[in-house]
């Protein structure tokens, strides 16, 4: 049974597909932006997340939606993330939290403020010091692939081979981790769905979900997150994040059904639904 390894802690992976709960706080988010401006509605967000069936909270401070270029100082994010972080693990101390960052200064007090995992969606492009954080603070690893620097204007969506090209990028930052002194046990990796400085187009984004046991080659446990994106909008010919949810359902249930380790949502009771049933009804199979 493959296995996450987190500040002394271990998540056992392959029983399930396990949930990653997302939390903005952000007033710009894509999905729910300003809706919990205050600590104490975004930790009943995140306890209600929780309720629903999450097994992580991903809990981010800034927005990477396509066409964003506003900058997010450290000292702005930290005021974001940190009292949530905080609390929340105050009222819920087996919570898992994982804190959405690109920058080392964010995520070394996020996790000294108590979360477990830091989830580099950049893939160490924006700093291999995030890997120096994670290997000193025995925090877990999430490394994912980003094809674009943050923010850039100029996307580019052009592969000679996606997925081997996604892979190759993802076992560099593996390398460039473990050499920085983070255990392999702590690391997991994420394919990068979505548009903008992520670099995928529509058809990109489904060729990767319809492939994405590709990249358990790697050796290394898998996360994706589909969650609204655009590429199911624009499938959808559906413009608002909101009106995505039966999309984002199906791209759940495939990856539930090829085993992807964990899925990161913000429909945390609905996609908990989509995945208990079909393990129902896989048991039968």
């Amino acid at each position: 049974m493959p296995i996450f390894k987190f500040k002394n802690r271990i998540l056992e992976l392959g029983k399930r597909t396990l949930i990653m709960g997302v939390h903005n706080a952000t007033p710009d988010s894509f999905s729910d932006g300003g809706n919990y401006s205050k600590t104490s509605s975004a930790v009943e967000h995140c306890i209600q997340m929780i309720e629903d069936g999450a097994d992580i909270i991903d809990i981010g401070g800034e927005s990477t939606k396509p066409g964003d270029d506003s900058f997010v100082t450290a000292k702005e994010e930290l005021n974001r993330v940190i009292p949530i972080i905080t609390k929340l693990k105050e009222e819920c101390k087996q919570s898992i939290i994982s804190v959405d960052t690109m920058k080392p200064e964010v995520a070394r007090e996020a996790v000294l403020s108590g979360a477990d995992i830091i989830n580099d969606v950049s893939g160490l492009k924006s700093s291999k010091d995030i890997a120096k954080v994670a290997a000193e603070t025995k925090a877990g690893l999430i490394l994912m692939h980003m094809k674009a620097i943050p923010k850039a204007k100029n996307l580019d969506y052009k592969y000679g081979n996606l997925l081997k090209e996604i892979k190759d990028f993802l076992v560099n930052a593996v390398e460039i981790a473990k050499g920085l002194g983070v255990s392999k046990d702590c690391i997991i990796l994420d394919p990068g769905l979505g548009g903008g400085c992520f670099g995928k187009s529509m058809e990109q984004n489904f060729e990767i979900i319809a492939n994405i046991q590709y990249f358990k080659q790697t050796g290394y446990p898998i996360l994706a997150g589909p969650s609204k994106k655009s590429f199911i909008g624009a499938l959808l010919n559906e413009p608002s994040p909101q009106n995505r949810v039966w999309g984002t359902a199906a791209t759940v249930a495939w990856l539930t059904g090829v085993k992807t380790d964990i899925v990161r949502v913000h429909d945390v009771k609905a996609m908990s639904q989509v995945i208990k049933t079909y393990g129902a009804i896989s048991s039968f199979s």
